[in-house]
């Protein structure tokens, strides 16, 4: 993993949240949490982590649909201030990156939480809980011609250990594209995320 330059806490939930506003499983959520707080897309859309107002306002954001700062959900046992940085990492560094412990993402990896694991199983056609594995081969084509994605958000007690935070549809194109190329990431490394990592 190469750091190229620090990051932090609002950075990340402008990012996190930017990628759950087009996801087709996380988007109606993020959309329907604006509107009851009567804000716009923009919010999420067009991010200015400059603006202290706009920062509280997805910090809220993020703390309602996905546990934020209230350790649950997927921030059970997450510190909220661990230091985040970008970085590039490698195919292989890529490839190690392990899915958040969840039923489905266990199931697909066959129960390693590792994405190359998941691309076999899709490619020899297995699905899990019925959800059909279009997405992922649809979105691996997409890595194949070059097209560019919003980050994968990782975290983990060491550089060698990481978690996908935000991001597996994507981390599982890749793994069927099979890691073309290396990927910039928005990275947190700190020894309290051993156990939210397990």
């Amino acid at each position: 993993m190469e750091v190229i330059r620090s990051s932090g806490a609002d950075e990340m939930v402008a990012y996190y949240l930017g990628g759950e506003i087009a996801s087709e499983r996380f988007g109606d959520a993020i959309r329907a949490e604006l509107a009851y707080r009567g804000l716009g897309d923009e919010v999420v859309t067009a991010p200015d982590i400059s603006d202290d107002a706009g920062n509280r306002q997805r910090r809220a954001l993020l703390a309602a649909t996905r546990g934020w700062g209230q350790d649950r959900e997927m921030f059970t046992r997450f510190p909220v201030d661990v230091p985040w940085v970008w970085a590039r990492l490698c195919p292989d560094a890529l490839a190690r990156v392990r899915y958040i412990e969840y039923s489905y993402w266990n199931e697909i990896s066959g129960g390693s939480r590792l994405p190359l694991d998941a691309a076999q199983r899709i490619e020899a056609r297995v699905t899990v809980f019925d959800v059909p594995n279009t997405r992922f081969v649809r979105l691996a084509d997409a890595v194949r011609r070059g097209e560019t994605f919003p980050p994968l958000i990782l975290a983990g007690p060491t550089s060698d250990d990481l978690v996908c935070l935000e991001g597996h549809l994507r981390l599982t194109a890749y793994a069927l594209a099979r890691f073309p190329t290396d990927l910039e990431c928005l990275v947190a490394v700190d020894a309290r995320l051993r156990s939210w990592a397990e």
